[in-house]
């Protein structure tokens, strides 16, 4: 049997972004020049809800990209020489723009590391920030968000698994044992 226990519902999920949204406006004194890049798989579909709240905030529409980052992480066993990005789709230039990059947990720290690796092989942007659901601690690089969800202390022997409706077809952050 899993010991499994709920961490946030659908409404502490939509609340969460709700408040990210709006510090990242605030934080950027309003959204000219920001882009919002989700980190695949469930990066994305939070990157595409905080666009969304930040559009019924700021009544302005923010570009948002994809990002996979597969070929940048340092934990592949054979890297091919002629290994392509592919899948990831950012607007057209992020030179010069301030970019926020969201992911769905942060860890260790190396996702957020391949993911810059791979923000800045598609340009120079102006400012890189980093949004997350949930930092549960442990991190092996000098990597800190700027926007964060819900702070979850850990031990390295739990999992966390965010579900998302697009994906999983509900809503819910819950922490297990690993077994």
């Amino acid at each position: 049997m899993i010991n499994k226990s709920v961490i946030m519902d659908e409404a502490a999920i939509r609340r969460a972004l709700t408040r990210i949204a709006h510090e990242i406006i605030e934080r950027n004194k309003g959204v000219e020049d920001l882009i919002i890049v989700g980190i695949k798989t469930r990066g994305i579909y939070l990157a595409q809800r905080l666009v969304e709240r930040i559009e019924m905030i700021e009544n302005v529409k923010v570009p948002v990209g994809e990002l996979d980052i597969t070929f940048y992480r340092d934990d592949l066993q054979h890297k091919s020489e002629d290994a392509i990005l592919q899948g990831s789709k950012l607007p057209d230039q992020i030179t010069g723009k301030t970019v926020i990059l969201v992911d769905d947990v942060l860890y260790t720290g190396r996702t957020v590391r391949a993911a810059l690796d791979a923000l800045i092989d598609n340009g120079r942007p102006r400012m890189i920030q980093l949004a997350v659901l949930v930092d549960r601690g442990h991190r092996e690089l000098p990597i800190r968000p700027d926007f964060v969800g819900k702070n979850l202390p850990t031990a390295r022997t739990e999992i966390v698994d965010v579900q998302l409706a697009e994906v999983d077809v509900m809503d819910i952050v819950s922490i297990r044992q690993l077994l």
